[in-house]
């Protein structure tokens, strides 16, 4: 009888093993049919080959306040690396201390993004790098003047002739950018969530991972997928129901404002989730500084989902292993000032 009650047991629990086992493998397998995990190199992109110089130039600029009219603020000022890409506040303070409209973004991982930008007026990093520097709310500059400013100082003028060595002319606004857009290539930050997609079981808790198929069940997937987790796709904010002014200016209706298109009022790119746990505040007001009140939001809003707590619970858990792994990065020494340079102003114009 012992004898028999042991085997009976010792199956049971084989069972359980092998169907616990085949869960965790088609959660898995169901995951990659949504997302992908982070490339191992550094992503190309497009008309923009990387090079050592190429990254070693965008990163003295990214960190280089003189890009503004001010000499406050740098790109590091809004997408600070050590507060996980972005400034952690509602919205940025910029040139005579005015604040902008909307909420930066992180970016980390930003190269993996279809479009730059809440209401993705930017096809690239290129472009997006020209946008602030040029913003009277931001760092109120002028392509003149930013070139004038990096032709005044001899080394920058030896860094981008190494960086674009085939031009005559290398020192222009187009290959700051591409040098910006180089460097912030590089800023990827491999997450738990990577090892568990490419087969680490243990890189996800069980709370983690049930906070995943609560992800893709609820269909917080379908906007937010692919190897950002989002990044790509333009979609109403209160597709279900529409949240208050609070969360929701009525004064910024998003993607309306680049395509004049009715059918784009209210309408922006589905925030990429990478890191998502260190950069609160959230949605493209940063009105919302606790995680699990916006997968709450979120849940109503787009989902016509009234999450309780625990289901809240395990999709934070979830979100949590999308925070990466930064890359080591030495903050530059940069090129000194000359007789030539222009002087910084902080008046408004």
């Amino acid at each position: 009888m012992k004898r028999l009650l042991h085997i009976a047991t010792t199956t049971a629990v084989a069972l359980v093993c092998a169907v616990s086992l085949a869960t965790a493998e088609d959660l898995r397998e169901q995951a990659l049919e949504v997302f992908r995990p982070l490339p191992s190199t550094i992503p190309a992109v497009k008309d923009n080959r990387i090079t050592t110089e190429k990254i070693e130039l965008g990163k003295a600029l990214f960190f280089d306040p003189r890009l503004s009219a001010s000499g406050v603020f740098s790109c590091n000022s809004c997408h600070n690396l050590a507060t996980g890409g972005d400034d952690n506040l509602e919205t940025s303070i910029g040139h005579g201390w005015q604040r902008g409209p909307r909420n930066a973004p992180t970016v980390l991982n930003a190269v993996l993004n279809e479009a730059q930008f809440w209401d993705g007026r930017a096809e690239d990093l290129k472009a997006q790098a020209k946008g602030p520097v040029q913003a009277s709310v931001e760092m109120a500059n002028t392509p003149d003047q930013v070139v004038a400013t990096l032709k005044s100082m001899p080394l920058y003028v030896a860094w981008f002739e190494a960086a674009f060595p085939d031009e005559d002319d290398p020192v222009t606004f187009d290959n700051m950018a591409k040098a910006i857009e180089a460097f912030e290539a590089t800023l990827i930050t491999p997450a738990p969530f990577d090892a568990y997609l490419n087969g680490d079981d243990a890189a996800l808790t069980d709370l983690e991972k049930r906070g995943l198929a609560l992800f893709m069940d609820k269909g917080c997937a379908a906007c937010h997928s692919g190897v950002n987790v989002g990044g790509h796709g333009y979609y109403p904010f209160g597709l279900i129901e529409k949240p208050g002014a609070d969360i929701l200016p009525e004064n910024d209706r998003g993607r309306f404002e680049v395509t004049k298109t009715v059918d784009d009022s209210y309408v922006f790119r589905a925030s990429p989730l990478r890191n998502i746990a260190v950069t609160a505040p959230y949605f493209h007001s940063g009105r919302v500084w606790d995680l699990g009140v916006a997968v709450a939001i979120m849940g109503t809003a787009q989902l016509g989902e009234e999450l309780d707590d625990e289901e809240v619970e395990a999709i934070v858990a979830f979100l949590g292993s999308l925070t990466g792994t930064m890359p080591a990065i030495a903050y530059p020494v940069l090129p000194p000032e000359t007789a030539t340079t222009p002087r910084p102003r902080a008046e408004l114009q």
